[in-house]
């Protein structure tokens, strides 16, 4: 079924016009890159989310109505790093349309163990590219500031070259961004300067936090792996809530578009509290609609349990 999909791709493109006379059209499978290229490209962009607040991105697999509307884009927006595992076969389907830009290119990535990006214990292979010494790209790059500094410059360049008249805009708008970024930086080291070292430890329903981790001194605890729809098997849950137990850990991290039954689990047998919602693949609505927004909900709600 899913490769009858992309087969229906070349006959979308041809459907679609290629006369552009507006804003520059720009579809995107990540919330948090469709916030960065509204921010970087003001009213010269018209940017579509494929992937919405709420979605799993680590199980969306594009339809025949989204791959139309990404072949009649000029720009698509992709995390990479493994995080679209139809991304290959979507630019093949979608042919030399629309120009791609993948995230992941723009930074250097965290890289993990085999054993904590694949938790699943079924020898699946859900997508992750393979790294040097059998380690693996953490595709979650924008729980990292300066990551997102780098990507929103990324975004700038490919919107001036799809838009050449428009480089003042994009040029005055990306360093508008990225000075509140940088703010929004010095905010969150402020913020969890209040957490004692020693409380410094997150457990999450999946390994999502790695990069916040390393910047701000973290220790992260996941009960799935990098992906979603890795399962933790009974051995890893025991052993998890032994090392709770053994660290005094005050709170336990659900996510918006999952909250996983083991967490009540381990809630009632550690004794911790329910610390709040994350937001950890994306973002999600309301004050939590925009980057700026998301980070400031997940610190809060981290410092305010753990402090």
């Amino acid at each position: 079924m899913k490769l009858s999909v992309f087969a229906l791709a070349p006959l979308a493109a041809l459907a679609i016009s290629s006369v552009r006379g507006g804003p520059v059209e720009v579809a995107s499978l990540s919330t948090v890159l469709a916030d960065v290229a509204r921010e970087v490209g003001g009213d010269r962009v018209a940017v579509v989310e494929i992937v919405k607040p709420g979605t799993d991105p680590h199980l969306y697999e594009p339809t025949p109505g989204d791959i139309k509307r990404i072949s009649g884009a000029s720009l698509v927006l992709a995390s990479g790093l493994g995080f679209e595992g139809y991304l290959d076969k979507l630019k093949s389907s979608v042919g030399k349309g629309p120009i791609f830009l993948v995230a992941g290119e723009a930074i250097s990535p965290l890289m993990v163990n085999e054993q904590d990006a694949h938790d699943t214990g079924d020898g699946h292979d859900h997508g992750h590219s393979h790294g040097p010494g059998g380690k693996y790209p953490d595709p979650h790059w924008w729980h990292s500031i300066k990551n997102v500094q780098a990507v929103t410059r990324q975004v700038r360049d490919a919107l001036v070259a799809a838009d050449p008249d428009g480089r003042t805009t994009y040029d005055q708008n990306a360093r508008a961004f990225d000075e509140r970024l940088a703010a929004l930086a010095k905010w969150v080291r402020l913020q969890v300067a209040a957490v004692p070292k020693n409380r410094r430890v997150l457990v999450t329903s999946h390994d999502a936090l790695g990069y916040f981790a390393r910047d701000y001194g973290f220790e992260i605890h996941p009960v799935q792996g990098i992906s979603t729809s890795d399962q933790p098997s009974s051995q890893k849950v025991r052993a998890l809530i032994e090392d709770i137990k053994g660290q005094g850990v005050k709170a336990i991290f659900a996510e918006n578009i999952e909250n996983p039954k083991v967490l009540e689990q381990i809630t009632k047998e550690t004794g911790a509290k329910p610390g709040g919602i994350l937001y950890a693949d994306g973002l999600g609505t309301g004050p939590a609609g925009t980057y700026e927004g998301m980070m400031r909900h997940n610190v809060s709600a981290i410092v305010k349990s753990l402090q």
